[in-house]
C-alpha cells in the first residue's frame, strides 16, 4: 500500500505550471504530461485552488500558480491534496486481542514511534519547495526557466 498519488500528481502539476507558465497550462495539456485523465487532472487542481496554491478560471483554459514557487513546499502540497488525515499516515489496526500480550500493548507501543515518522516526513517535505523541484528538472533538462 502507498501513499496515493495525487501527492505525486500535485507536484507534477505545480512545476509543469512553472515550466510551461508562458503557455496554456489546459487540463488536457497537464494530463499529456501526467499521462492520465483530464478528469484526474482537474480534480486535484481543484484541491490546490482550494489550498490557494494555483489560480484557475471558470470557462478559460489554463492555470497558474497563486503564489511565488519558492514559497510553496512539498508539505503544502501534500496537504491540499489530501493524502491523509493529519496524523494519520500510519495507520493501527483496531482491537487487538487483549488477552495477548502483544495484542494488550502493541497500539501503545507503535503508535508514538508512528507519530515520530510522520513528524519527520512532514518536517523533510516542508523543507523543500517547487522552486527546489523546478531547479532540478530544470537542471536535468537544461532548461533556462529559473
Amino acid at each position: 500500500m502507498s501513499i496515493s498519488s495525487r501527492f505525486a500528481v500535485g507536484v507534477h502539476i505545480l512545476t509543469l505550471l512553472e515550466v510551461n507558465k508562458g503557455g496554456v497550462n489546459s487540463s488536457e495539456f497537464i494530463a499529456g504530461s501526467v499521462n492520465t485523465n483530464p478528469a484526474v487532472i482537474r480534480k486535484i487542481m481543484g484541491m490546490l485552488k482550494k489550498s490557494g496554491l494555483i489560480n484557475v478560471r471558470p470557462g478559460i483554459a489554463g492555470a497558474d500558480l497563486a503564489k511565488d514557487l519558492s514559497m510553496i513546499t512539498l508539505l503544502d502540497v501534500y496537504k491540499a491534496v489530501n493524502v491523509v488525515q493529519e496524523k494519520e499516515l500510519f495507520s493501527i489496526h483496531e482491537n487487538p486481542n487483549p488477552e495477548c500480550p502483544v495484542g494488550r500493548n502493541i497500539q501503545d507501543t507503535i503508535g508514538p514511534l508512528f507519530s515520530s515518522a510522520e513528524t519527520a516526513m512532514e518536517k523533510a517535505l516542508g523543507n523543500v519547495t517547487i522552486a527546489d523541484v523546478v531547479k532540478d528538472i530544470s537542471k536535468k533538462e537544461k532548461l533556462n526557466t529559473i
